[in-house]
Formats: structure tokens, sequence, C-alpha cells
């Protein structure tokens, strides 16, 4: 297992060295000046904009450019935001944790969500379950969650009063009460990326349970005198699941693009809104470094879903 970890590892280096690269090139070619801001303000002397040009580099050529980029980023140096005035990874390293932790509990809902619904629906495939199932993972994958966002909020906070729609930093209380606040003002977004994960996760897991279901070792292990539910969590679902680890890791920047549109409706601080607003103002330095984040975490979430091959399928490792 750890050979097959170490291959996978040398995969990602590569992918990621060629990721950065297209995202510098197509940065460093895309309208806009960082400096833009400078440039129009009387009170900065033109001396003081080209030394500040010529300390960051932005009249060398690209590949220049991006060799110095790459080798301050090996040595822990993301560059400095013109806007926030701060160093690029500690703004993102603020706002990751809060982008982490909705991501990853909607992901988890999808899952708690979509396994067991899925499983039960293809052991009883075209029941009244099986089809209301369906029918509600139709309508939770049509809907986009910018759609299902503002109906969250038109429902539980402007109808009803039970939820804040604003995700606030600065809540006064402490203790239980703390996690208790941080639990209501997270509700509402879990619930747009993990429901909309979850409809399309439900019909996979269906579809993945009723191509094993119907094998010949199945019927051999129900025909030996095996339970239903030991045949179906031992033999079937542990086969299931590898198409499924798979479309989890493919829809991991499915997931981080919810998340953007989310943060921006629910008004989170995460790295999401960051990338958004470092667009609006032309912060180049800290739109490449919140891109390469991402591309990071998809990078990492594909090889976790390698490693899982391999726990579900030990032939996969060998190979």
């Amino acid at each position: 297992m750890s050979q097959y970890i170490l291959r996978r590892l040398l995969i990602a280096i590569p992918s990621l060295l060629g990721i950065s690269l297209i995202l510098f090139i197509v940065l460093a070619l895309a309208p806009g000046d960082p400096f833009s801001e400078l440039a129009t303000n009387p009170n900065v002397p033109p001396e003081v904009r080209e030394a500040l040009r010529a300390k960051f580099g932005l009249d060398d050529p690209i590949y220049l450019r991006y060799v110095h980029w790459l080798v301050a980023m090996v040595h822990g140096d993301w560059g400095f935001s013109f806007v926030s005035r701060m160093n690029v990874d500690t703004l993102i390293l603020q706002r990751l944790s809060t982008t982490l932790y909705v991501i990853g509990s909607a992901q988890l809902l999808a899952l708690m969500i979509a396994i067991p619904v899925g499983v039960y629906a293809a052991t009883r495939p075209y029941s009244i379950f099986d089809q209301v199932a369906n029918t509600l993972a139709f309508i939770g994958f049509s809907l986009p969650t910018f759609f299902t966002g503002i109906l969250f909020i038109l429902i539980f906070s402007v109808k009803l009063d039970w939820l804040p729609f604003v995700y606030s930093t600065d809540i006064k209380a402490t203790g239980i009460h703390w996690i208790g606040e941080q639990i209501r003002q997270t509700i509402m977004p879990v619930m747009v990326l993990g429901l909309f994960q979850a409809a399309s996760m439900t019909r996979f897991v269906r579809s993945a349970m009723l191509d094993v279901i119907r094998l010949d070792y199945v019927t051999t292990a129900r025909a030996k005198g095996i339970g239903q539910r030991r045949v179906i969590i031992k033999h079937v679902m542990r086969n299931a699941m590898i198409p499924v680890v798979t479309l989890i890791a493919l829809q991991v920047p499915a997931v981080f693009g919810g998340a953007i549109v989310t943060e921006q409706i629910f008004r989170i601080p995460g790295i999401g809104s960051l990338l958004i607003s470092s667009i609006l103002a032309n912060d180049t330095p800290v739109v490449m470094a919140v891109t390469f984040v991402f591309a990071c975490l998809v990078v990492l979430f594909n090889l976790i879903a390698d490693v899982l091959y391999g726990w579900l399928d030990p032939r996969i490792s060998l190979r």
C-alpha cells in the first residue's frame, strides 16, 4: 500500500505543477493591474509606483515571474495582498478553516443521506420508496444552490425567523451557547450544499448497488443461506462503493464551486468569498494562491479516493 500511495503522490506533483503554470499564465495575460489603484492615486509618486513594480517583479517576463513565484511558494512565501496589505498565506489560513468546516459538514450530510437511501432503494427497486427517492433526487440536483439558498433564507429566516441568514464570526456567547450559535448559522449553508450533493449521490449509489446485486456471487451467497443484511453489507456494498468513491472524488470541484456561491449568499467569510472579492479588486497574488489551494484540495481528495480504492479492493494496490 505504501508503494501505491508513493506512486500516486509522484503523479500528483507534476499535475499540480501543470495546473499552477496554466493558472499563472491565464492570470498574467488577463486584463487588469494589481497596481491600478496606485496608478490613479495622485498621492503616490510615480517613482514609488515603479519601485513597487520592480520589487514584486510585475514588469519581468511571464516565465521569469512564474519561476520566482514557484520558488517562493516552495519556501512558504505565497506573496503579498495589495488590497488587504498582508501576506497571502495569513489571509487564506484565516478563512480556510471556515470553508473546510462548511464543505466537510455538507459532504458528511450528503453521505449520511445518499448511502442508506440509495442502498435501501436498490434492495426494493420500483417500490414506492424507490420512486419517491428518485423523484426527490431529480428535484434536488435540478435546483441550483443559489436558488435553494435564497429559498431557505426566505423560509427559515424571513418567514419563520428560526435561523440567521448572515454568517457571523463575532459570536458573543461562550461555551455550549457558542457551539449552539455556530451550529445554527451553518445549518442552512450545509443543508444547501449537502442536499445538492446527496441528490446525485443517491442516484449513483442506487445504480451501483443494482449493478452488483445481480451478480452471480451474490446469488450464490444467498443460496448458501446467508442472511439478506449480511449479503448486502459484506458482499454488495463493498464492491458497489468503488464507483461511488470515484463520483465523490470527481464531485469535489463542483462542491468547491457551489461553496463559492453559497458563501456569497450567506456572507460566509471563507476562501470562496475571498476569491470573488480578490477578482473584483484585481488582487492577482490572492487569486493565484486561492485557485492553487482549490487545485491542491482537489488533487488531495483524488489521492484519498485512490487510497480508498486500494482498501476496498486490495487487487488495485498491486497493479
